[in-house]
């Protein structure tokens, strides 16, 4: 067999292969000769047909499956002999017969040479964090807004009441598909409303009538209304100002706490903050070492990499709209692969980049970590036991946790060798873009 090797564009490998003549016709002789015992054929006894028979009716078709698998066995053949590393299945061009057997070309990319670097010149930023008795009274109030209660009053409105209203919004003195409610409730100031019509509302009182010209966004979501003039007629019916409720007893063992009063009330809050905390920090830190890494190592990824990745993803994406709607909405083309290439461009370099990492370092996700892993994603279930036994059981759920253990064992790695500096930051602010 003889090989030859082209480089071309990028990672693109043209490799021309020709196999002997003998490799092939000898298997094909090989095959019908075992087909001749068996073969059935009017006016021959079983086994009898003659040799010249079998391959005139048989030949062709031998051939064609001879000549496949020899292609693909000689394909992986020479790439094993010249030390590539295809990525992904290869095109296979020019195939012909010659005088002296096969020859085609085999058109493919091969993986990239992975050398991760400059970790050491990496800059990370962690944030520190203390929860204060501040943030604690914080979330207090947001959980006393949950349970609001909304009590009518006589007076004009004003920003945080309510307001139950009745409304038409004309353009060119013409009603528009959505411009009319009935008994719509808003919050004034809750910036659900386009810009001006919550402020023009301040003042108003139950059995006004309040007329406003207004205007879309050029930005608004539905096309044919952005940028264009509005007037709006709105008829309140009725104002109503929030009252929170109390910090006692029913309030406080609605949120689980049966002893202990306020303070235990308190720790638990604490408690709750800290786990939902640590685990944002975590992931933080996490998207900022795999920005830095990537940042750090450029390199040439396949493009039947990005290709698959992209189309994965576009499936999953799919695959959930179906699944949240029952089918895709008629009015909803369905996702394509060309939208996620940056996002798999990522992925797939990122997935090279820890593989290296995990390979030359011998990175291990130890069955411990994958065990405790497993039992606090199980702790927020009523049958934890049932969840973690359910893991146990799927090869393919179990592997999730495994690598994302390994990625966080490559986290560590990496926060082991770079430049992390502690950033002394609040529960707000480290929390904000999560809410």
């Amino acid at each position: 067999m003889q090989v030859s090797v082209e480089a071309t564009e990028g990672l693109e490998k043209r490799m021309t292969i020709e196999v002997p003549a003998d490799k092939i016709d000898g298997e094909v002789q090989k095959r019908l000769k075992s087909m001749q015992s068996s073969v059935k054929m009017q006016g021959f006894r079983p086994g009898k047909v003659p040799m010249s028979i079998v391959q005139k009716r048989y030949g062709g078709q031998v051939l064609q499956e001879v000549t496949g698998e020899v292609v693909s066995s000689s394909f992986y053949e020479a790439v094993s002999k010249e030390s590539l590393k295809p990525a992904g299945m290869p095109k296979i061009e020019d195939q012909a017969r010659t005088d002296n057997g096969l020859k085609f070309t085999a058109v493919f990319e091969i993986f990239p040479e992975v050398e991760v670097k400059g970790i050491e010149e990496v800059k990370i930023e962690k944030p520190v964090v203390e929860i204060s008795d501040t943030d604690i009274d914080n979330m207090i109030e947001k959980l006393q807004k949950q349970r609001v209660e909304w009590i009518v009053v006589e007076r004009a409105s004003q920003k945080d009441d309510r307001i139950t209203c009745d409304y038409t919004g004309t353009i060119d003195g013409e009603t528009f598909a959505g411009g009319e409610g009935t008994d719509m409730p808003l919050v004034l100031g809750s910036n659900s409303m386009i810009t001006g019509f919550e402020d023009g509302m301040i003042g108003s009182e139950a059995g006004q009538t309040v007329e406003m010209d207004l205007q879309f966004p050029e930005n608004y979501h539905k096309e044919d209304l952005a940028g264009k003039d509005v007037h709006f007629s709105v008829t309140v019916k009725s104002v109503e100002e929030s009252k929170l409720p109390e910090i006692n007893e029913e309030f406080i063992t609605a949120f689980g706490v049966e002893e202990g009063g306020v303070d235990a009330f308190r720790d638990e809050l604490k408690a709750n903050m800290k786990r939902e905390l640590d685990r944002t920090i975590k992931t933080k830190v996490k998207t900022t070492v795999m920005d830095a890494i990537l940042a750090a190592n450029e390199f040439d990824i396949p493009k039947s990499m990005i290709q698959a990745e992209s189309s994965r993803i576009a499936e999953q994406m799919n695959e959930q709209m179906k699944m949240s709607q029952g089918k895709l909405p008629a009015t909803m083309q369905p996702f394509e692969a060309n939208q996620f290439e940056d996002q798999a461009k990522r992925r797939v370099a990122l997935g090279l980049i820890l593989s290296e990492i995990v390979k030359v370092n011998e990175l291990k996700a130890s069955a411990d970590k994958v065990r405790a892993e497993i039992e606090t994603i199980a702790s927020s279930y009523e049958q934890p036991q049932d969840v973690v036994n359910w893991y146990y059981h799927d090869k393919d759920r179990l592997t999730e946790v495994e690598s994302m253990i390994l990625e966080e064992e490559v986290v560590d790695w990496v926060l082991e060798r770079a430049q992390v500096t502690d950033n002394i930051t609040t529960f707000d602010d480290v929390m904000k873009d999560i809410r």
